[in-house]
């Protein structure tokens, strides 16, 4: 639980630095965590990438200064890290649906969004099994698409993106062509300044592929963790779990590389269907 208390300073750093530079190395060193442990841990407990989070907390605060102040938008810019006017502009209209100038207008609704905060809750909830497999580097073969991290885009894009390969019968021709039965889901190429990653939908194999792109998995540590129920549900709860509770009561922490999702054959919105999360893991 002592990472939750160090989410939380992390927390009080951002706030008291909205009108300066924040430095993501330095968040996670308060943390004590790699950079990249601590953007993927940020992004699955609030659902907010961290660069999304400080935008959406500059702009309100920034609304509230141009609501209650007799302050210039340029100044209020340049406050909040906003290179010129028209880009805060833009990222103003964006987020409160009004330009800067018209926050002082008569009935203008503004949004505000609110100061997170990691609660500490001990729910006696099931011991999460786990198993920790060092595999060696693979290949796997599929399809993948970039999916944007930004208000919650990935949610919505990699269902729709199943629905488009499971409808066109392309799972089967994943697996097929790989030799394989299970069929995995990978987030990979994570580019946290863009908030974006790789959603790739494949099989491991050994075949050469001609008609599927094929990616090489590097070697890595990971913690694996079973889910039983019918999709999504179930492993989206696995994934919030292993997040709020195991990396925070472990020593582990991301180990950076692929994590993914193995499904096996079977009916996927059954009580009993069973599948697997595999996580990239290191010693911190």
């Amino acid at each position: 639980m002592e990472m939750l208390l160090r989410m939380n300073e992390c927390i009080d750093y951002i706030e008291d630095n909205l009108q300066r530079k924040i430095e993501l190395q330095e968040l996670a060193r308060i943390t004590y965590s790699s950079k990249f442990h601590f953007q993927r841990m940020f992004s699955m407990l609030t659902g907010y990438t961290v660069t999304e989070y400080i935008r959406k907390r500059r702009l309100t605060m920034a609304a509230q200064e141009l609501s209650n102040t007799g302050a210039k938008v340029i100044d209020v810019a340049l406050r909040y890290g906003y290179e010129t006017p028209e880009s805060f502009s833009k990222a103003f209209r964006r987020a409160h649906g009004v330009s800067p100038s018209q926050v002082r207008e008569r009935e203008v609704s503004l949004k505000a969004f609110p100061r997170i905060s990691f609660q500490i809750l001990l729910k006696g909830e099931k011991e999460m099994n786990y198993r920790i497999v060092e595999k060696e580097s693979f290949r796997v073969a599929g399809i993948g698409r970039r999916v944007s991290t930004a208000n919650g885009e990935n949610h919505k894009e990699i269902p729709k993106f199943w629905d488009e390969v499971n409808g066109k019968g392309l799972d089967r021709e994943i697996y097929e062509a790989a030799g394989a039965e299970d069929i995995l889901g990978f987030c990979m190429e994570f580019d946290h300044a863009d908030e974006e990653f790789t959603y790739f939908i494949g099989a491991e194999t050994n075949k050469d592929q001609a008609k599927f792109e094929v990616k090489q998995i590097p070697a890595a540590a990971y913690a694996v963790f079973e889910s039983i129920g019918p999709m999504p549900h179930a492993i989206q709860n696995v994934w919030q779990r292993i997040y709020s509770e195991w990396f925070t009561s472990t020593g582990y922490e991301h180990g950076g590389g692929p994590e993914f999702e193995l499904y096996p054959p079977g009916n996927v919105d059954s009580e009993d269907y069973r599948c697997e999360v595999w996580i990239p893991i290191m010693k911190k």
